[in-house]
């Protein structure tokens, strides 16, 4: 096994509204080198670093919008987020957990932050995932996963409160109880100062990791808080060590599907007649009936 090498450590840059509630760093597709064929199967990568939010009278959000062909994996590190869809999925999610959404075919789904903490406030901190579905799961049953955070698979590292948090994939035999279309590894390292975590996935997979909270040194280099870390296809092996005390580290490494890639708005598919077909299929009802 060789040590994979590190690409490039992007800082986060300029941010935009999603709905009036998420206010994100997008790093994939929109940064250098970040693509979505570069990142495949992961296609996008919204941070909601954290954000002080006043106590409001209607939760803020985003309301009834369609997706098509990928799935939404969203991670809640600090305050709450509910969801629902037009095909009966739904919850809340807190600090810790993560909702995995199937899209496939095609729902309708919105998301606010959960009511009771709205009216309170609180700092909140997200992230969103799309991983890509492959062709022959695009149109599949849609599906929900609510992965509450006792139910990830846990790796102690040095018994001292550090340890890798599994959300899908393995890790040193532990698995993540989320269900994949495509080999995907998603994971946290939640290590206490000096603290260091080793991780290896082929060199043929996507991998990239994004420092949530401390700071950290990602194979010696070093890696500031909220800073998005991207691997080159060399290599297998890589160490996280934390820096500062509480350090929380998102890994995220897939197979890519290397299948064509078309894309607009909500929609991920293969081509762009399949693009077409979804926004008609999205204005004659096939989506389904969701409130905003």
């Amino acid at each position: 096994m060789t040590m994979k090498k590190i690409e490039f450590v992007l800082a986060p840059f300029e941010t935009h509204w999603v709905g009036d509630g998420f206010k994100v760093h997008n790093f994939i597709p929109s940064g250098p080198g970040l693509d979505m064929k570069r990142m495949d199967p992961f296609i996008l990568l919204d941070y909601n670093a954290p954000m002080k939010v006043p106590a409001l009278k209607r939760p803020a959000g985003v309301g009834a919008h369609p997706h098509r062909g990928f799935e939404t994996v969203t991670f809640a590190y600090q305050g709450k987020v509910e969801h629902h869809d037009s095909f009966g999925g739904g919850g809340v999610i807190g600090s810790g957990d993560v909702q995995w959404m199937t899209a496939a075919s095609g729902v309708l789904h919105k998301e606010f932050y959960e009511e009771e903490w709205s009216r309170k406030g609180g700092t909140f901190q997200m992230v969103q995932l799309w991983v890509n579905l492959p062709a022959k799961d695009k149109m599949g049953e849609p599906r929900y996963q609510a992965i509450k955070n006792e139910m990830m698979g846990r790796y102690s590292i040095d018994g001292q409160g550090s340890f890798v948090e599994v959300v899908a994939g393995s890790y040193k035999g532990v698995e993540g109880p989320a269900m994949t279309f495509s080999p995907v590894a998603l994971m946290n390292a939640r290590l206490r100062k000096g603290a260091e975590a080793d991780f290896s996935f082929p060199a043929a997979y996507n991998t990239a990791a994004l420092v949530v909270r401390g700071s950290a040194k990602v194979n010696g280099v070093d890696a500031p808080t909220d800073h998005f870390v991207k691997f080159a296809n060399e290599g297998e092996d890589f160490t996280v060590e934390a820096v500062e005390d509480d350090t929380i580290v998102l890994v995220m490494s897939g197979e890519p599907l290397r299948e064509p890639i078309a894309s607009y708005g909500p929609f991920v598919m293969n081509t762009k007649q399949q693009i077409r077909e979804a926004f008609d299929d999205f204005n004659r009802g096939k989506f389904g009936y969701l409130e905003d």
